[in-house]
């Protein structure tokens, strides 16, 4: 723990924190249920145009009948995951990011495997009602059928963004390359529409179908123009953020100060996080998500950021006045629900930033906030004068945990890999159980940190968690 008697710096002053606006619990349930009542409601309209009748025909015409159902599925989990990360606010504030990211991979590995279902079903139903063979039914289907030479690149184009997905290939890839390859799964969708529209029966089966599927796409399409391109595109010619000056913060970590008009309306909390991109050369339209480091003051904003080899290695040689272009603000990590008493802060590496922001704005009383800072030397901790004006003026116990990776899957670093990972965070903070927790670092990290404050007796509602991974 550390306590220096002369602390350096202040952290920027934080403006008032804006009227706390508590999320309802039942968003999330209400948009959980409307999943799967558009499930329901497509299942519905299949049997509605003879799907039932076609199944119990058996033989050929049942097995397409799956596979018009499997499409159908397909189609709507498709759309449902555009919904999901289309950056809606009531979305965002409902789920959160890391709810989001799992809903968001589940229903893109189901929903391609059922297209693949789709596409085999109803090759094989359509080769057996005509005898032939189901290779060159496939090639048939897609040179002659209506927009299926569309469909087929659609299909190409998720089939690359499914490989890119899993986390064995996303290891390899750059955030840049993986977020670029990520954005042909939009392609995908769109061009699967034209071969539903013109030769699907379920599609155009009835008024009822028609107006659903019509409905759907042209939600998830409008969703997606205005909250990933128009409401991101408003904001930053609104606030025309610019970059103040940069400043080393420690081994490989860069702060920039950015400056801009009516940052007092910016609808930023601390905790969260923005899509950046700097004007300062090509590749400037590959956007990077970096944390507020600050907690947002109406007149400055602050983010920090760790040289990880790709763009974020050129925010170190930003000049001042570089024009920013913004999406966001995002993300969960907010005091949103913090109505005052203990808390804890764990951080391991680079996750000590949203923290950090959260330290300057909730109201905890002196002596009530533990911030644990996880590091591998002491070299890496970055902020110490930061940090040492929040432990003398603010009353912030500062506990720096240092060492090399421990063998075990763990919160805890390698020296201190012997002690429990629950009974180690109860003697660093013994009112862990009634405490709200706040936590941010690597994927792993987090998950063992979040076992750890759970297994402590910290409630569910009270931990509060944002992943750094993609």
């Amino acid at each position: 723990m550390t306590a220096p008697a002369m602390p350096r710096t202040a952290p920027p002053a934080a403006a008032p924190a804006p009227p706390r606006r508590t999320t309802p619990r039942w968003w999330a349930d209400a948009g959980g249920l409307g999943a799967g009542v558009s499930l329901l409601i497509v299942t519905a309209l299949w049997v509605g145009n003879g799907g039932v009748r076609q199944l119990s025909g058996g033989g050929p015409d049942a097995v397409s009948a799956i596979g018009r159902l499997t499409g159908l599925w397909a189609s709507d989990l498709l759309l449902l995951q555009v919904l999901l990360m289309a950056r809606i606010p009531l979305v965002e504030r409902a789920f959160g990011q890391d709810r989001l990211a799992r809903w968001h991979r589940w229903t893109g590995f189901t929903s391609f495997w059922m297209m693949i279902g789709h596409i085999v079903l109803i090759t094989l139903g359509y080769a057996g009602a005509a005898h032939a063979n189901a290779l060159a039914e496939l090639w048939d289907m897609i040179w002659t059928y209506p927009g299926m030479l569309l469909a087929t690149a659609g299909t190409v184009a998720l089939l690359m963004v499914v490989v890119t997905s899993i986390r064995a290939a996303r290891r390899k890839l750059r955030y840049e390359s993986w977020h670029l390859l990520h954005l042909y799964a939009y392609l995908g969708v769109g061009l699967a529409l034209p071969h539903q529209l013109w030769t699907g029966t379920d599609f155009l089966g009835s008024a009822a179908s028609t107006a659903y599927w019509w409905t759907l796409y042209a939600v998830s399409a409008g969703a997606v123009l205005v909250y990933r391109v128009g409401v991101p595109v408003w904001r930053s010619r609104r606030h025309r953020l610019v970059v103040s000056h940069v400043k080393p913060e420690g081994p490989g970590l860069t702060s920039v100060y950015l400056t801009g008009r009516d940052l007092h309306a910016l609808p930023a909390r601390a905790g969260q996080f923005f899509q950046w991109r700097f004007l300062d050369g090509p590749g400037w339209s590959r956007a990077h998500p970096y944390s507020l480091s600050a907690t947002p003051n109406g007149r400055m904003v602050r983010i920090t950021v760790k040289d990880l080899g790709d763009g974020s290695a050129r925010v170190a040689s930003l000049r001042p006045g570089t024009r920013a272009l913004i999406e966001g603000p995002y993300g969960r990590l907010t005091g949103e629900t913090y109505t005052g008493g203990p808390v804890v802060l764990l951080a391991c590496g680079i996750g000590v930033t949203p923290l950090l922001s959260l330290l300057g704005e909730l109201p905890y009383a002196p002596g009530e906030a533990t911030l644990v800072y996880r590091a591998r030397t002491e070299a890496e901790i970055a902020f110490r004068s930061e940090l040492d004006w929040f432990a003398a003026y603010r009353g912030v116990r500062v506990v720096h945990l240092l060492g090399p990776r421990a063998a075990r899957p763990s919160w805890l670093p390698a020296p201190f890999a012997d002690h429990g990972d629950a009974d180690a965070l109860r003697q660093i903070a013994p009112s862990i159980a009634g405490s709200h927790v706040y936590v941010c670092g690597p994927e792993a990290w987090t998950r063992a940190a979040r076992a750890a404050a759970t297994e402590a007796g910290v409630a569910p509602g009270r931990l509060h968690t944002e992943l750094f991974s993609w």
